[in-house]
């Protein structure tokens, strides 16, 4: 009988340290004063304690209710409530109470509006803008179903970096993703890439082979993207789809020299690795280490 990953022993390199620094509920609390949400609650992420003590936090705008049902993500399905439209100005004073040089903002997928919450992005990306004119900005956008006319009005409000994630390889998409499709995402991260610093990310451990995620990596590369992540995805719940392997950190580091070779400015391969994890610095060394316009043939290595 299989036994859930939510409920069986993980191996050592995926134990988290729970200390906490006194910055933890100084975010706790602006978070909750300005009844926001964070993808760091919502989506069971195992840094939470990590990035709130670094006085830090990922957040979700347009509710946390998704209108898709991905078979990877604790976040909960259903019919959202309409957009908050206090919400662009209570993130923006958010980022500003915590002081962020570089604050990263993600949401649920609402395909239930007619502009799927572009507008709302767009808002938002303003907001902060305004007032925090020194801090960076990441955005980590849902696939709007690929239109261009939606990509477009938040490519125009010219965040730093556009994160769009493939989630995983190819053969895998249809059996955890519940709408998106592989080919969508790419052509997402064509669109914004050809703006914006472009970011991806994928989860390993679902069943894929090394050979697909340097596809995938490739895949992502031609498609103009600079910064990549790799993480291990761990099973929310039983009623998740489960972990087909845990890869060793010495694979993650496989995979992050190959990214490299590849022409990404910045890999984060690590077992505990999600979308946002140490964004600053993931930003801050690409910048330092500019990727070549030659592509690389993933099958040299």
């Amino acid at each position: 009988m299989h036994i859930p990953d939510c409920m069986e022993r993980k191996p050592a390199w995926l134990k988290i340290r729970l200390a906490h620094t006194p910055q933890y509920p100084i975010v706790r609390n602006i978070v909750e004063k300005h009844n926001l949400h964070t993808i760091c609650s919502s989506g069971k992420c195992p840094n939470i304690g990590q990035c709130w003590s670094m006085g830090t936090a990922t957040f979700m705008i347009l509710g946390d209710i998704c209108t898709r049902s991905c078979k990877f993500c604790a976040t909960a399905t259903g019919q959202p409530f309409p957009p908050d439209p206090t919400e662009p100005q209570k993130v923006a004073e958010s980022v500003q109470l915590m002081q962020l040089n570089h604050c990263v903002i993600t949401s649920v997928d609402r395909d239930d509006l007619p502009d799927k919450g572009a507008a709302h992005w767009a808002s938002t990306i303003c907001a902060i803008r305004v007032a925090n004119p020194n801090t960076t900005i990441e955005v980590l956008i849902p696939d709007f179903d690929a239109r261009q006319e939606l990509l477009d009005i938040v490519i125009a409000a010219q965040p730093d970096i556009i994160g769009h994630n493939l989630e995983t390889v190819e053969r895998l998409t249809p059996s955890v993703r519940s709408r998106a499709s592989y080919q969508k995402s790419l052509e997402v991260l064509r669109s914004v890439c050809a703006h914006n610093t472009g970011k991806t990310g994928i989860m390993v451990g679902l069943g894929e082979t090394p050979e697909e995620v340097k596809k995938t990596m490739q895949d992502a590369r031609n498609a103009g993207v600079q910064l990549f992540t790799i993480g291990q995805y761990l099973q929310p719940t039983t009623k998740h789809v489960a972990v087909s392997d845990y890869i060793h950190p010495d694979q993650f580091e496989r995979y992050k020299e190959i990214g490299l070779q590849l022409g990404f400015d910045n890999i984060e391969s690590a077992p505990l690795v999600r979308s946002s994890y140490m964004a600053e610095k993931s930003f801050l060394e690409s910048k330092e280490n500019k990727a070549p316009t030659d592509l690389t043939d993933p099958s040299d290595f």
